[in-house]
């Protein structure tokens, strides 16, 4: 078992997780800075001596931690980790995949819904005290086909929650897809064993995928190969009544081609929780589209009510396993560090 982790926490505090870290390592090895969103220095003799990091970001003068063996995140992106020398120090790495599985799978299926029986179009009719019976409005989202591009554990709880409604799923990574040990996810959640996917691909797969989703679901993180992974070919190939859903990362989307997709309907609509700027501007064209929900990255956030819980019960589940020389839960593999994409 190692001895002694010296703990570097800079995250909101939820106090009975803060309770079982103090108990796990000796209060006395617990050192607490207010959360930062930003690369900022920390002084070298509150930090220097810590092996571990909980938090969002790296200090930008993580080089003095010279004893920095572990970095858990609070977040399942790791984007932020571009241009820290994480791999060449041999420090190991774990994301918060999850942690917001499960708002963020049911923003999925409510966007789904809203498109499928036009939400919007009956608000409006009540607004307009007009009585419409149309039968767009009386559609149902059972046998149609989603497909999932990322099928980590977001991907995973989108398609069980889609299996569960009758939905055909396809899945798509870029690697086979199969079982998914040592990961992170609350008890009946997820799909740790692969199962939901009537079919899996591979993303050198997209012209015998795309054209055949009534919905396409971007999962997976940014990294310089998913970067613009859709874009004029990609959504060419979709049916116009196709509708694609980004709760991942706004870059993975190329910008000008989804613009003129979404006028020229070669796909039918779009729901974006992420963006290519934050905020986004007023004046973006995204905002008047008829055919465009926005919301503003609230899939899954750390306002959420059960996001503290649940991230406070990861890093403890990890830190108890790396006092044991366990693996890790949510470990980001070399590959996937020395890939992070462009911040």
């Amino acid at each position: 078992m190692k001895k002694g982790p010296r703990a570097l926490v800079a995250m909101d505090i939820w106090q009975p997780g803060l309770e079982q870290i103090r108990q796990l390592v000796g209060a006395e090895n617990v050192k607490i800075v207010p959360p930062f969103e930003d690369f900022i220095s920390l002084p070298a003799a509150q930090i220097g001596d810590c092996t571990v990091i909980f938090g969002e970001f790296p200090p930008t003068n993580m080089a003095e931690m010279a004893d920095l063996e572990w970095m858990q995140l609070g977040s399942a992106g790791y984007e932020q980790l571009k241009g820290f020398p994480l791999v060449e120090r041999g420090v190991r790495v774990s994301n918060a995949s999850g942690v917001n599985d499960v708002p963020i799978a049911e923003w999925c299926l409510a966007m789904m819904i809203l498109f499928e029986r036009d939400l919007r179009g009956l608000l409006a009719n009540q607004q307009a005290h007009v009585w419409d019976r149309s039968a767009r409005f009386q559609s149902e989202l059972r046998g149609r086909r989603v497909g999932i591009i990322g099928y980590g554990n977001i991907g995973r709880e989108v398609g069980r929650l889609c299996r569960c409604l009758g939905l055909e799923v396809w899945a798509m990574a870029q690697r086979p897809i199969g079982p998914r040990p040592n990961r992170y996810a609350l008890p009946g959640t997820g799909d740790p064993e692969a199962a939901a996917p009537q079919r899996t691909f591979v993303t050198s797969q997209m012209t015998e995928f795309l054209p055949h989703l009534d919905f396409l679901i971007l999962c997976m993180p940014l990294t310089a190969k998913s970067r613009g992974i859709i874009g004029e070919n990609e959504l060419r190939m979709m049916k116009p009544t196709a509708v694609l859903l980004n709760p991942a990362r706004g870059p993975l989307l190329v910008e000008e081609a989804l613009l003129w997709a979404l006028r020229e309907g070669w796909i039918a609509g779009a729901a974006l929780d992420t963006h290519f700027r934050y905020p986004l501007p007023p004046e973006h064209p995204l905002w008047d589209m008829p055919n465009v929900v926005l919301t503003p990255h609230i899939s899954g956030s750390s306002a959420g009510r059960e996001f503290l819980p649940r991230v406070w019960d990861l890093f403890g589940q990890n830190l108890a396993r790396f006092m044991r020389d366990e693996p890790l839960l949510n470990e980001l593999s070399t590959a996937e560090l020395v890939n992070v994409g462009v911040r």
